[in-house]
């Protein structure tokens, strides 16, 4: 065998079809696309379109709202805590924190807000700082000696001061003044 023999089976690559390159080729004049119309041209967007009739994606009904205020909480189970403190991912000593959570792999790291639920027996004291605690999850902690400590939202005030109500405009006229008696 040599380099200037070797070759691809025949077959195994298929040329390309060249169109609009006149009639012999098969795909001359028209090149596939019929006689004229908008998608005979280029740029055509028609996706979507029904002609007069509405779209399905008009006729079908719209469902449910996606607040994007809303806060996400992450869920940690109380059985899942406590296998990620047995297995030494989380120091059951100190205070079990979202930043301790997401370094042992129990939530994400973007999302730093979470809730504890569950009735788990414990074994330890646990010391845990949460947003939410469920009252089964806080029965088990207080339990077994730990503590629980809920995560106070700061609320941003706001340095503007309250908008004015649009009454009718007051005239600006000076008042009247007390007559001298002398």
């Amino acid at each position: 065998m040599k380099l200037n023999e070797i070759a691809d089976r025949p077959g195994s690559r298929k040329r390309a079809t060249r169109v609009g390159r006149g009639q012999a080729s098969g795909k001359g004049k028209t090149a596939g696309r019929g006689h004229k119309g908008q998608k005979s041209r280029s740029g055509v967007a028609l996706r979507g379109r029904e002609g007069g009739q509405m779209p399905i994606h008009m006729r079908l009904p719209k469902r449910g709202f996606r607040n994007p205020f809303a806060r996400r909480y992450s869920i940690v189970d109380l059985a899942r805590l406590n296998a990620a403190v047995d297995e030494g991912k989380i120091d059951g000593a100190a205070i079990i924190t979202s930043e301790a959570l997401s370094g042992a792999g129990l939530i994400r790291s973007n999302r730093p807000h979470w809730r504890l639920l569950g009735k788990a027996k414990l074994e330890r004291a646990l010391k845990v700082r949460a947003d939410h605690v469920s009252a089964g999850a806080r029965a088990s902690i207080e339990a077994a000696g730990g503590s629980v400590e809920i995560k106070e939202e700061k609320k941003a005030s706001s340095p503007k001061e309250p908008k004015k109500s649009k009454g009718p405009k007051e005239s600006k006229q000076p008042e009247p003044e007390e007559s001298k008696e002398s």
